[in-house]
């Protein structure tokens, strides 16, 4: 089940960025960052974003045993052109548990997303994801994304990180 998530979400949705991000970025991202990741640092985050969610939207993805999985959207950081008139949208994060991999949440939780971000008047999207996460690239790819070059993007503790942005020129090609 995906549905809109808000305040009281905050812990849970703390729960599985630091979970998330601990599954998916070792090897990628130094491990004594991964392990300084704060679920409690994070909850305040989320408490304060959802309390004043703006153009924003943030949707979770809830298993029988809990949120396993969120994803988040706006405006893109690349564009200036604004949601309501046509800009492009871009998925600021978008994660699932291990556990739950592999049944349909990711890919719901994006065309969710990209329709939420379509109904505010998007008209494309992207998503950027580290230049080595094959796993998630291939995900995008099978999604219909088109990959642009690869940039090199400041990352945690300033080390310089490689990402790809994955673009889908009309974002309706996500939500049909």
């Amino acid at each position: 089940m995906v549905f809109p998530a808000g305040p009281s979400d905050a812990e849970e949705l703390a729960r599985v960025h630091v979970t998330s991000w601990r599954e998916t970025y070792r090897g990628l991202l130094p491990d004594a960052f991964l392990a300084r990741m704060s679920e409690p640092g994070f909850a305040r985050r989320f408490r304060r974003q959802l309390a004043a969610p703006g153009e924003s939207v943030t949707l979770a993805a809830a298993h029988r045993y809990g949120l396993v999985g969120y994803a988040q959207g706006g405006a893109s950081r690349r564009s200036p052109v604004r949601l309501d008139q046509g800009g492009e949208a871009e998925i600021a994060t978008l994660y699932v548990l291990r556990q739950a991999q592999g049944e349909g949440l990711g890919k719901q939780l994006m065309t969710e997303t990209a329709r939420t971000l379509a109904a505010q008047g998007a008209a494309s999207l992207m998503i950027s994801v580290l230049r080595d996460n094959i796993r998630a690239r291939g995900f995008y790819e099978h999604l219909g994304g088109e990959a642009e070059a690869a940039r090199q993007e400041p990352g945690p503790g300033g080390r310089l990180l490689y990402e790809v942005a994955y673009r889908w020129r009309d974002i309706h090609d996500l939500t049909g």
